[in-house]
């Protein structure tokens, strides 16, 4: 396991958390651009949830390699679909956001291997 993997699934698990949390705490900002990527409140916990999970995930991998690699490879995928949902309701100012959370978690995936 490389030291570059271990800063940047540490970085990426933070950052995860953080998200995770402000979705738990139903962050203001957090709901209104949810109502504006056209996607139900009901959503916050569900995607909260696989945040956590997934810097959970990272973290594991410290010990599991394994795991990290499979919590990396979702995170990716969970970021991609953000991406789209932010695209496809044609907000792309708040584009920034979830790309930086994708470009954490293939940064985490791409040192895994």
């Amino acid at each position: 396991m490389s030291t570059a993997y271990v800063v940047v699934a540490i970085v990426t698990a933070a950052a995860n958390i953080a998200a995770a949390v402000a979705d738990f705490l139903r962050a203001e900002w957090i709901v209104g651009n949810l109502a504006k990527y056209g996607l139900p409140e009901s959503w916050l916990g569900p995607l909260g949830i696989a945040k956590a999970a997934g810097a959970l995930g990272l973290v594991a991998g410290l010990v599991v390699p394994a795991l990290g690699i499979a919590a990396a490879a979702c995170l990716t995928l969970y970021f991609a679909g953000a991406v789209i949902t932010v695209v496809r309701a044609r907000w792309y100012s708040h584009l920034v956001f979830p790309s930086a959370f994708l470009a954490l978690a293939v940064a985490s995936l791409v040192t895994a291997w």
